[in-house]
């Protein structure tokens, strides 16, 4: 083998064609691009959908209706399904966050109650929107309807039933769940803040609603500079109006602050 008996595999190279150079060229009078038309042209470009001129197949079918981008739609919960969860949880203020943890809605969804089915339980219900119907049954059984699009997804969370055996199995070392209040729903305390005030001894809003604001920048203070920024003086003020039930006054309330500070 010699370097000047090297060459390419047979087929592996191909000469192209020097179109545009006249009858000698083998193209004939048009360079091998054919008579007239689009693809007889320079910088020719097929468009996606297009037929040679006719009327396009997605214009000569019909169209029906609109999609309208301003529509919001709901996850429809019924007041028979609030029935079911509060008989089986024993939960009374329900929120997006109860009903996601309990894999009735996704965290993405807008919530809507609706009027079927029978309530007899006493709820305070949170969620994007209510139908009239359901309103009315909220309040004859003594509830509340309150208008919050806020996803607390650790809010209420349902441990399951344990067995007596279970229960004798289970080390000392578990947590013991503390009863009481959802302190969460108080604007600017969030669950690392809940948990401070639970081990504090403050469990239920009556409880902080009796402790000043300086007694709970006092914990805050203990806990680092990361609880100290927090600002609760209105937290007792919201407590108050919690633990009255005042959940329309609550919410008037909230809607003036940010982070729970007045703006």
């Amino acid at each position: 083998m010699k370097l000047e008996s090297l060459k390419p595999a047979k087929g592996s190279v191909k000469a192209n064609d020097r179109v545009g150079r006249g009858h000698g060229s083998g193209g004939g009078g048009t360079a091998k691009r054919g008579h007239k038309g689009a693809k007889s042209r320079s910088g020719y470009s097929q468009k996606r959908g297009f037929e040679g001129g006719q009327m396009p197949l997605q214009r000569r079918v019909p169209k029906f209706g609109f999609k309208n981008i301003n529509r919001v739609e709901y996850k429809a919960i019924n007041l028979d399904t609030i029935q079911a969860l509060f008989d089986k949880t024993g939960i009374s203020n329900i929120d997006l966050g109860v009903l996601y943890n309990n894999g009735l809605i996704a965290k993405s969804d807008l919530v809507k109650v609706l009027g079927r089915g029978e309530l007899s339980a006493s709820v305070n219900l949170r969620a994007n929107a209510f139908s009239a119907s359901a309103i009315a049954a909220i309040e004859k059984v003594g509830g509340t309807a309150t208008v919050d699009a806020t996803l607390n997804r650790e809010s209420a969370v349902v441990e399951a039933t344990v067995t007596e055996a279970v229960v004798e199995a289970k080390p000392k070392s578990a947590k013991k769940k503390v009863e009481g209040d959802d302190l969460k729903l108080i604007e600017g305390i969030g669950p690392k803040i809940a948990d401070l005030l639970i081990n504090a001894g403050i469990v239920t809003f009556a409880d902080l609603a009796a402790t000043t604001a300086q007694k709970v920048s006092e914990i805050l203070d203990a806990a680092g500079p990361k609880f100290a920024m927090h600002t609760p003086t209105t937290w007792p003020a919201q407590a108050e109006l919690a633990r009255d039930g005042k959940w329309n006054e609550l919410k008037e309330l909230q809607d003036k602050l940010n982070a729970g500070k007045a703006e």
